[in-house]
């Protein structure tokens, strides 16, 4: 029953009835919705996935065989999105690293040439991630103080004193074991 009122919307939908798509968005929208939610664990990711599933949906409806449950293929979909979602973002996480580096060389390269005395701390400084860096370089040479950095930064103060206490344990391993 559930299925011939899916494919019934979904004919409707294909001669350019736009309420039956309506319906039948309305009708998936909070199964589709919730499938997200736990595959991300995420609420703004989950609603930004359902949107751009829904859309694809819209745009290839034509494609749909009507060989399974609307559901189904609305599902493949949404997984499809989301796994390219999260291959883009180890991509552009790994671009922005090697970007980076590359400007860290390249500020290392021009403060030798200047004369400039470039300390393999602030090399390694450098490599720690930017969540951690930011607190350190504010705390510990701008002088912040850790409720100054926490509202700079909109995260707690206990955050910040973590991030920066785990920061310079870091450090200290990477000093250690290069001694």
């Amino acid at each position: 029953m559930e299925q011939e009122e899916d494919i019934y919307l979904i004919q409707e939908a294909i001669t350019g009835d736009d309420d039956a798509f309506t319906q039948l968005f309305q009708k998936h929208y909070s199964f589709l919705y919730k499938y997200l939610l736990k595959l991300t664990l995420n609420e703004e990711t989950s609603s930004d996935l359902a949107q751009e599933t829904m859309m694809k949906c819209y745009t290839h409806l034509s494609s749909f065989k009507g060989e399974g449950k609307f559901s189904t293929w609305m599902i493949s979909i949404a997984s499809r999105l989301y796994i390219d979602s999260i291959r883009k973002k180890e991509r552009e996480k790994k671009k922005a690293h090697r970007l980076f580096h590359v400007l860290s060389r390249q500020l290392s390269f021009r403060s030798k040439s200047n004369g400039m005395e470039w300390s393999d701390t602030f090399s390694d400084f450098n490599q720690l991630p930017p969540e951690t860096r930011t607190p350190i370089l504010l705390r510990h040479y701008y002088g912040y103080t850790y409720e100054e950095i926490g509202t700079m930064l909109g995260i707690r103060t206990g955050t910040v004193k973590s991030r920066v206490h785990n920061g310079i344990k870091t450090l200290r391993k990477e000093w250690d074991h290069d001694e």
